[in-house]
């Protein structure tokens, strides 16, 4: 069931989203070359922390995962897609590195990912990133009421695929609220016109994600949390929580 959200609940998630933004913003800033990530996620949990935020990923435990989730930040690096648990890996010089954080304010959520280059970008690296940010710009501004769930996922979908990168099969965006997944999914690529019609009030986390190789494969690994590349090309992650208004999309994971 999809619940539609009162002017004010888009308010106090644009707050939980504030603090989102904050956490990636801090976390960011610390992950240069030979910082672990165990550090980048201890920079996200001091901004929840001041501003009095929980984090629904950590301890987060699913019926599929062997153990709840470690961390308050998914560090994806490489040809990690999603997922990826901080450990004591240090970045280098040219890592590909996507960070995913949550924050639950007045019992709120707000969800966001990035994706950024350590150090020296490679120049495929950059194009890996620009295609998913755009994919995340037109999937937002298909967010329009009246128009429908395939339309969000048909312009993420057109953009990926356009610039001949794959689309991890089983991965997408989610309807988000007082829990971080909730009715409807929003999947990364698919039909126009097809779908649950959009409403005022309807908010929702949108996220695309690419495979630079091409392929839509993907497996994951030993700690049942981390999806990996099938082919070991790298990818990429972006993800904004959005509110449906009469106004038009409105993203509420920004500062």
């Amino acid at each position: 069931m999809v619940e539609i959200k009162t002017d004010q609940s888009i308010e106090a998630m644009r707050e939980a989203g504030r603090v989102v933004a904050g956490a990636l913003t801090a976390a960011r800033e610390v992950a240069t070359v030979g910082t672990t990530l165990r550090d980048v996620d201890a920079a996200a949990r001091a901004v929840l922390a001041e501003a009095g935020a929980r984090s629904p990923f950590l301890g987060y435990h699913p019926s599929w995962a062997p153990i709840p989730f470690p961390a308050v930040v998914c560090a994806s690096v490489n040809d990690t897609i999603v997922h990826g648990i901080p450990d004591d890996y240090r970045l280098s010089d040219g890592d590909l590195l996507s960070l995913d954080c949550g924050a639950i304010l007045a019992g709120w959520v707000g969800d966001s990912a990035v994706s950024f280059t350590v150090g020296r970008a490679r120049p495929e690296d950059l194009r890996l990133i620009e295609t998913v940010e755009a994919a995340l710009e037109a999937g937002i501004a298909a967010a329009v009421v009246g128009r429908r769930i395939g339309d969000i996922a048909h312009a993420i979908g057109r953009v990926c695929r356009s610039a001949g990168y794959g689309i991890p099969d089983g991965y997408g965006g989610h309807g988000i609220g007082r829990r971080m997944h909730e009715d409807p999914g929003v999947p990364n690529e698919g039909r126009p016109n097809r779908g649950m019609v959009l409403r005022h009030g309807m908010v929702l986390a949108i996220e695309p994600m690419v495979i630079a190789g091409g392929t839509d494969d993907h497996y994951t690994t030993q700690d049942g949390w981390t999806v990996r590349t099938i082919d070991g090309s790298r990818a990429a992650h972006a993800e904004h929580t959005v509110a449906i208004t009469d106004e038009g999309p409105r993203v509420l994971t920004v500062l």
